[in-house]
């Protein structure tokens, strides 16, 4: 829903004399109807980066986009709930099955449309600069102003460019380009895959901030003290943009063998043990691995986190089960500026 063209007035109008419709459509109540129509002054703060000045812990989700030629209309009635859970803004990872940024912008101006700032992703490994260009541009007649600039994951049948080989040169190209984009960057607290070591990928990730990068999300981890760690070495190097933790809930047989398979993450024993004890339980998994990631979330918090970035697949019922339980934490932690949540 593009809304550029209305005047404030009408849209206001629009917004209370349809908020009825909107409550029915997507269970949100009279008071939360901004979740689908945002007022002005949700609709004018469109940068991230000043959201870490405004509040000691920013809240925010990951999705993905539904592959090239399946309909939106599934990942519509996600965000919609995920919406009304009010986080700071929702990340929009590259299309699945390898089709890079082709639907990122797509998915994105779908949560901007109900009130909430996407942070979409760009890669660059498998892209030239016109290509890049070609994204950047369609994100931002979107009216989207942050991205996550990230190097992207090697595919065995596509040639690396020849234009971008680390994160570091897209993010450096997007400010050559004069986009006016507020760029996140990605970390790694137990070390990028492709590192030989942590200092070493932590020097790389200080020409990646140096380039423009105005904050960090974490990779997913388990092990908080990996994080704690990392953290202490980030402010050694200088590296002094606001860091947010990434968390992934590990709620589901297929989240276990996939998502650690792929990003490599250490598994403490505590989780171990949860695996081990209800992998063929998938509703005590379920249980298990929310009260998990709950008890992580408070212990970053607790430890001073400046955020958590909850990777929740897709799901907002994991989102929604894992927001309530931590909604009083953040409301202390933020003062008024988390007074509007529910």
């Amino acid at each position: 829903m593009r809304i550029t063209a209305l005047s404030e007035h009408f849209f206001q109008t629009f917004c209370d004399l349809f908020a009825p419709f909107f409550n029915l459509l997507y269970n949100i109540d009279k008071s939360n109807a901004r979740t689908a129509c945002p007022s002005a002054e949700k609709r004018k703060n469109m940068k991230i980066s000043p959201i870490f000045r405004q509040k000691k812990a920013v809240w925010s989700f990951e999705i993905f986009p539904p592959k090239p030629t399946a309909d939106p209309s599934a990942v519509q009635s996600t965000i919609a709930e995920l919406s009304a859970l009010r986080p700071d803004y929702i990340s929009v990872t590259c299309s699945a099955g390898g089709s890079g940024n082709a639907r990122t912008g797509e998915i994105a101006s779908l949560v901007k449309s109900f009130g909430v700032e996407p942070l979409a992703h760009v890669t660059c490994i498998n892209s030239d600069k016109p290509s890049v260009r070609a994204a950047l541009s369609d994100l931002r007649e979107r009216g989207v102003e942050n991205v996550l600039a990230l190097r992207g994951d090697r595919l065995p049948d596509r040639e690396d460019s020849k234009d971008f080989a680390h994160a570091s040169d897209l993010v450096g190209f997007i400010r050559s380009e004069g986009y006016d984009f507020d760029i996140a960057g990605a970390c790694y607290p137990e070390g990028h895959p492709e590192s030989k070591s942590l200092p070493e990928d932590i020097r790389n990730l200080k020409y990646k901030t140096d380039a423009g990068v105005s904050h960090l999300n974490t990779q997913l981890f388990f092990d908080n003290e990996d994080f704690y760690r990392f953290r202490d070495m980030l402010s050694i190097a200088g590296i002094d943009v606001p860091v947010q933790a990434g968390v992934m809930p590990l709620v589901k047989k297929g989240h276990v063998d996939r998502i650690i398979s792929l990003s490599g993450a250490k598994i403490p024993a505590k989780i171990s043990r949860m695996i081990s004890r209800f992998y063929d339980r998938p509703e005590a998994l379920m249980e298990a691995g929310i009260a998990y990631a709950v008890d992580q979330i408070v212990d970053l918090l607790s430890a001073g986190a400046q955020g958590i970035h909850l990777y929740v697949m897709n799901n907002p019922y994991v989102a929604k089960r894992i927001t309530d339980s931590v909604q009083g934490i953040l409301n202390e932690l933020n003062g008024a500026q988390n007074a509007d949540r529910p």
